[in-house]
């Protein structure tokens, strides 16, 4: 897929099939992930890739609306030091992670994220270290069905040149 058609077929994806995703394409997805912007150049990420079905399900037990991680392939949770600009760096990662996930044809849905009041919670389930903050979990799995792009805003409604 080329750029564009990636960025216009990417959707959130709650329901996977049983299929395993290859170890190649999971590490082209965090390939991805460390590849995106930083601030200062800190790359203050870190990503815990979980595939284990156990652990997917009690990850899944600990969010409130990610109870669908259960039935994902894997999991990625992104975490980073607890820097100026660790949300920023944190969540372009998550964003190529999403990108990459459709460019292979993986189904993804961004979960859980810095704010949510269980991030503690995920940290410390993963045996996070102190002096790093949640970023956001990730789902990952081949589609149950085929997903369909929603509806966006056309640009021509919500873009400004020079002021609002």
């Amino acid at each position: 897929m080329d750029f564009w058609e990636v960025v216009r077929k990417r959707v959130s994806v709650r329901e996977y099939s049983d299929q395993e995703i290859e170890q190649e394409k999971l590490k082209n997805i965090i390939d991805a992930a460390h590849l995106a912007p930083t601030a200062r150049g800190e790359e203050p990420w870190e990503f815990i890739l979980v595939t284990e079905k156990k652990s997917l399900e009690e990850l899944a037990n600990i969010t409130d609306h990610g109870k669908f991680l259960k039935g994902a392939a894997a999991g990625i949770v992104v975490v980073a030091k607890d820097t100026k600009y660790y949300l920023e760096d944190g969540c372009a990662a998550t964003e190529n992670i999403l990108l990459a996930a459709a460019a292979l044809g993986v189904g993804s849905c961004w979960i859980a994220g810095d704010k949510k009041p269980y991030g503690a919670n995920i940290c410390k389930y993963l045996g996070v270290p102190d002096g790093y903050k949640l970023v956001s979990v990730i789902s990952l799995g081949y589609p149950k069905i085929e997903p369909k792009p929603h509806q966006k805003r056309k640009v021509e409604d919500l873009l400004h040149w020079e002021n609002f």
